[in-house]
């Protein structure tokens, strides 16, 4: 008799798990790019119900640092487990999320042909993720994130396709005026920026945030929501404030957010709940 009640619990507890589902994350994928002539890594991170129903799902593009790769936001973001608490405690949609790895390309073209990255990430991965995953193709539901570099190319590809994404959260954005890229070109990061952005500063303008956001025609102002947060001890901070102050100039609707901290990660791992808020608030407008 014991043995059968035993026997009947380890049923209905295999009965039980084989009907829960767990959300996925599959890490340093890879598919074939054409104009870079190279294979581009990524991650992603799959919500419990991808296998268990039939449905597509909003995504976030999710990008990572300078020196960083597509696994970091796993890692040392612990990505996973505060979106499946976020999901779990309904502040978040069920979404995918893709990290790609960006190298050292700070996400744009390179200004002599070289590496066109930001072609690569709108004409090759945005449709292999459409392909190959169940992910909604319209912009109500697509949405970029990052911090750092990366919080730099969302920022810079929301202004460059405006008509791509619903919702940007550039964390700690690496965004600079033209006298902090001079001084870094010819210092800091002089081999890095040179090789990226050329001689002089027309390839600079075509990708520098402030200046694009400064030329901005008023009439025609992007249809997406900004989140934008900076810790007040970021070395940062100046930048991200400076765009804030022309955002305000120009009307573009947008939060911005100063919190306690630094360029770290125990930062960026705050901030990944608002954003994934922001972003599921963004969806469901849709």
């Amino acid at each position: 008799m014991k043995n059968n009640v035993c026997l009947s619990l380890i049923l209905c507890l295999l009965v039980n798990l084989a009907g829960y589902s767990q959300s996925a994350v599959f890490e340093s994928l890879s598919f074939d790019s054409q104009k870079l002539g190279r294979k581009v890594s990524y991650s992603i991170y799959l919500p419990s119900d991808y296998n268990t129903s039939k449905r597509n799902y909003p995504v976030l593009y999710l990008l990572h640092g300078y020196t960083d790769n597509e696994t970091n936001w796993i890692h040392m973001g612990q990505m996973k487990t505060i979106t499946d608490r976020a999901i779990a405690n309904e502040e978040a949609v069920p979404m995918i999320i893709v990290m790609p790895d960006a190298w050292d390309t700070w996400y744009v073209n390179q200004y002599d042909g070289k590496v066109p990255y930001e072609d690569m990430f709108f004409e090759e991965l945005i449709p292999y993720m459409e392909k190959t995953y169940r992910v909604r193709s319209n912009q109500e539901s697509r949405a970029i994130a990052g911090l750092s570099m990366g919080g730099y190319g969302s920022f810079l590809y929301s202004l460059h396709h405006p008509d791509m994404f619903c919702a940007c959260a550039p964390l700690s954005a690496a965004v600079f005026d033209d006298s902090v890229m001079d001084t870094r070109k010819a210092k800091s990061h002089k081999d890095l920026f040179n090789r990226l952005f050329g001689p002089g500063d027309e390839h600079w303008h075509k990708n520098s945030v402030e200046k694009i956001l400064s030329d901005w025609d008023e009439n025609k102002l992007p249809n997406i929501r900004y989140y934008i947060d900076c810790g007040d001890k970021d070395g940062l901070l100046e930048g991200n404030f400076q765009v804030h102050q022309i955002m305000r100039q120009k009307n573009i609707k947008h939060e911005f957010r100063v919190r306690g901290g630094g360029h770290s990660w125990t930062y960026w791992r705050t901030a990944l709940p608002e954003v994934l808020k922001f972003v599921s608030q963004t969806f469901s407008r849709s």
